[in-house]
């Protein structure tokens, strides 16, 4: 079952020699959901091989210019390459005017649907869910109104064992209620217990996206024992006094945030712009929580 995230931007602020503005792409089951859409994101889907026609789903945390300055250059090249199914995007609701300003006097009539759901940056709300998986947003202390996004997998049912069920001839008809994880009591009196036939499913997962935060605990509960943690990690701890006054993180408080929620694993990111080599926002976070990895664009990260 599988549950990925790949990085497209983690520049904080604007562009810089190998970094992008924030953008991510999580892969659940081969549905792709594309995490904030910094510039230069639909650059990256295409060096990476990965097609921009898959992204059914869109989720924006904020409207600061590096979290979706890429986005109208995604949609209008999904327009232009003919897409025609629908699109979600899960934004603050000022995004949809933004975008249509601009098809306004582009004169672009796009050719296929875009359902804007609003978020709401007051209060934690499950947005979006499907048979894979559920999402929630994640509210966060930042300058503007910014919500995270929870990834929540879905428990899938249980697995056959193929060779047990061949050699006992059961009847395909009885599969759904043996994958349910019920036994079998078939009129002929024969009982076919549903641990001698199938094997439980993966542990569903969870990956929390933190985007533009102050440290300040409160959505600590929210991203409690999740698998796998995105936090923004701007600064080195010496400018905490920098960190506060633009509502960001240092890389010493996200690994904090990573060991007082319990975390598997953290991944940090949004790095400024003024740090050309990356190692000591790397080891600050780490001298807290050791299980912490460097948001290296490009790379995808199991969780």
């Amino acid at each position: 079952m599988k549950f990925e995230v790949t990085i497209l931007g983690s520049s904080s602020a604007t562009p810089v020699h190998n970094r992008n503005p924030s953008a991510q792409l999580l892969n659940c089951n081969e549905k792709f959901y594309l995490i904030d859409c910094g510039e230069g994101a639909q650059q990256q889907l295409m060096r990476l091989g990965i097609k921009a026609s898959k992204i059914d789903h869109i989720f924006i945390s904020h409207l600061h210019g590096d979290h979706y300055f890429g986005l109208i250059g995604l949609l209008s090249t999904m327009h232009l390459n003919g897409r025609i199914k629908p699109l979600k995007i899960f934004a603050p609701k000022a995004l949809k005017d933004i975008l249509e300003i601009q098809f306004l006097h582009s004169e672009t009539d796009v050719r296929y649907p875009i359902e804007y759901v609003f978020t709401e940056a007051n209060e934690n709300a499950l947005i979006f869910e499907n048979a894979d998986l559920t999402v929630e947003t994640i509210v966060l202390n930042h300058r503007i109104p910014c919500t995270g996004f929870k990834f929540v997998q879905k428990k899938r049912l249980r697995k056959l064992i193929a060779d047990k069920i061949e050699a006992d001839q059961i009847p395909v008809a009885y599969y759904p209620m043996l994958k349910r994880g019920l036994d079998l009591n078939l009129p002929s009196g024969e009982v076919f217990l549903n641990a001698d036939y199938t094997t439980d499913s993966a542990v569903p997962r969870t990956y929390c996206y933190c985007s533009d935060t102050l440290a300040d605990g409160s959505y600590l509960k929210a991203i409690q024992n999740c698998d796998g943690l995105y936090h923004e990690a701007t600064f080195t701890h010496d400018l905490l006094d920098r960190a506060l006054q633009t509502h960001h993180s240092t890389a010493l408080q996200a690994g904090e945030v990573a060991k007082a929620a319990n975390v598997g694993q953290l991944i940090i990111g949004h790095f400024s712009s003024r740090y050309k080599v990356l190692q000591p926002l790397l080891d600050e976070a780490k001298s807290v929580f050791e299980h912490t990895q460097l948001a290296v664009e490009g790379i995808t990260y199991k969780i």
